[in-house]
């Protein structure tokens, strides 16, 4: 193996390149096998492993010479794990002109897929998808030129020498050749994922299918869950004879209108990445900690981020609110009430968030927190993914959580406050591991961007000059973190806000400071961004 080289990946991560899969896949068992507390994540990819840290617990110092240690060593094989049967039917649109276009019959290529024992590589790109590799496959499949909108769940394809399933519908470029009934994502099951690095797959032709892999059930879009949320969990029956009754959840807040857009966010599933899930959460996480601080929250209780403003909503029953972030007119049942205060709301009574005037994301956090359904242990809107519960809509009604404080509201200690700025924003980045990708990175600072109107919860596009490339190929597909400013063809940076993919082929020439995400997260189009070199 050669020596691994180390790319820097703003403050919180190192980008570890290596010359082949295979030594992607011994460095990732070997960096797994002696992780330090500190490493919230380990994302494999095609030629990298992304090493994401806690510069609280684990400086990126330390982690350097953990990994240059590591990769000094002799790297073990992981044992071949337990082989998952995958029911496929060959019916994919695309597998006529491919097997066409490779000199063979759609009954022989479908025969050579089935053949080969395939193995996770890595997983990405969604929940629960898997990229698989086998020494047996002779292919090298291009991807289509013009990626479709919609692939339905289940359906299997190929690119390069890939072959994956889709867990859930969703747009992509692969080429498709078949579909699957198999369960490929359970956000409920231990591993949610299916497919997980190091097993084993084959994919078997449905009229041969063993009993297990042929009865699995069909997998499907994950249903949005329920806008109302669940409440507590069912506590198991004592016996048969004296099952424990089922808590009803306490509803909090019934939605009258969500304004632009209102999600359900606490602080996110950070550590997920290698399994495919984004860390989502907050936008502005300081925002969410401050409000629920005010009403004598644990910081990452659950509020509702509002995007923009314009929420009306009803309590349900006497509740304790709090609003941080983005500020506009606030109101209960017409009497204007300050931002960054607690203030009473009695059942019956209507809450305003209007229309923002500073900021672009107000967060309404409640006494006792929210509640809902769970994924990887967070109730997080993933608005790419769809984990978690679905945006709110009018008539929806939000339920506080089982736990509510006991203690009194705490002392307003917290003023004075100000608005977020209306300027231009300044925004520090860290070195990006692709900064060669393009000809003077130094052009990304001395010029002004605009937050275009492409912004949100998955990204933001920066309108400008654009920077000029100095590579024109592709980068293989490699890990990605909230913060990390992408370089499509066209010039014009992407930065990947807190539900963005968590691996991807544009390059990295930069990425936002930690302490800085919460300032872009009140980034409104037409703001004006000037970057600067990070202290």
């Amino acid at each position: 193996m050669t020596a691994p080289r180390l790319l820097p990946f703003g403050d919180r991560g190192l980008l570890i390149e290596v010359d082949t899969l295979d030594e992607v896949l011994a460095l990732a068992e070997a960096l797994r096998a002696t992780r330090p507390d500190g490493v919230v994540d380990l994302v494999p990819a095609a030629r990298t492993v992304l090493v994401h840290v806690d510069p609280r617990r684990l400086s990126l110092a330390a982690a350097r010479a953990w990994i240059v240690q590591t990769g000094d060593a002799p790297h073990v094989t992981r044992p071949p794990g337990a082989v998952v049967e995958v029911p496929i039917v060959y019916d994919g649109p695309d597998l006529e002109d491919l097997a066409d276009s490779l000199g063979v019959t759609p009954h022989a290529l479908a025969t050579q897929h089935s053949a080969c024992e395939w193995t996770v590589a890595f997983t990405g790109f969604a929940p629960g998808f898997a990229y698989l590799v086998s020494p047996d496959w002779p292919h090298d499949i291009p991807r289509r030129a013009s990626p479709r909108t919609r692939v339905p769940a289940g359906a299997v394809g190929l690119a390069g020498a890939f072959a994956g399933a889709y867990p859930r519908e969703t747009p992509g470029g692969w080429q498709l050749i078949g579909t699957t009934s198999a369960p490929l994502f359970d956000p409920d099951a231990s591993p949610p994922a299916l497919l997980v690095p190091g097993a084993r797959v084959r994919f078997v032709p449905a009229a041969v299918a063993s009993a297990p892999a042929a009865a699995a059930p069909t997998a499907a879009a994950p249903e949005p869950p329920p806008s109302v949320t669940s409440g507590p969990a069912a506590a198991a029956p004592e016996s048969p004879s004296r099952p424990v009754p089922i808590p009803r959840p306490t509803p909090a807040l019934t939605i009258l209108e969500p304004g632009l857009g209102a999600t359900l966010q606490d602080l996110g599933r950070p550590g997920h990445a290698s399994e495919g899930i984004a860390a989502s959460g907050a936008a502005d996480r300081a925002a969410l900690q401050t409000a629920n601080r005010l009403i004598g929250n644990a910081p990452d209780a659950a509020g509702i981020e509002i995007t923009m403003g314009g929420l009306r909503a009803v309590a349900s029953t006497d509740l304790w609110l709090a609003v941080a972030g983005g500020w506009g007119d606030l109101s209960v049942d017409g009497r204007r009430v300050d931002p960054y205060t607690a203030f009473r709301v009695p059942a019956g009574a209507q809450v305003h968030v209007d229309w923002l005037t500073h900021g672009a994301r107000a967060v309404l956090a409640v006494r006792g927190g929210l509640d809902g359904p769970r994924v990887a242990g967070s109730l997080a809107t993933d608005t790419m993914s769809g984990l978690g519960p679905a945006p709110l809509r009018a008539s929806d009604t939000v339920a506080l959580a089982a736990a509510a404080p006991t203690g009194p509201i705490p002392p307003d200690d917290l003023h004075p406050w100000s608005p977020p700025a209306q300027g231009d924003l300044v925004i520090d980045l860290a070195p990006g591991p692709r900064a060669d990708w393009v000809e003077d990175v130094g052009a990304l600072f001395d010029r002004v961007w605009t937050v275009s109107n492409a912004a949100d919860r998955v990204g933001i596009r920066l309108d400008g000059a654009p920077l000029t490339r100095a590579r024109t190929g592709e980068l293989a597909s490699e890990g990605m973190l909230p913060g990390a400013i992408q370089l499509p063809p066209d010039g014009l940076p992407v930065i990947l806000g807190p539900d963005g993919p968590v691996t991807g082929g544009y390059p990295v020439i930069a990425v936002v400071t930690d302490a800085s995400r919460d300032l872009l997260a009140q980034a409104r189009p037409g703001t004006r961004i000037r970057f600067r070199h990070a202290r």
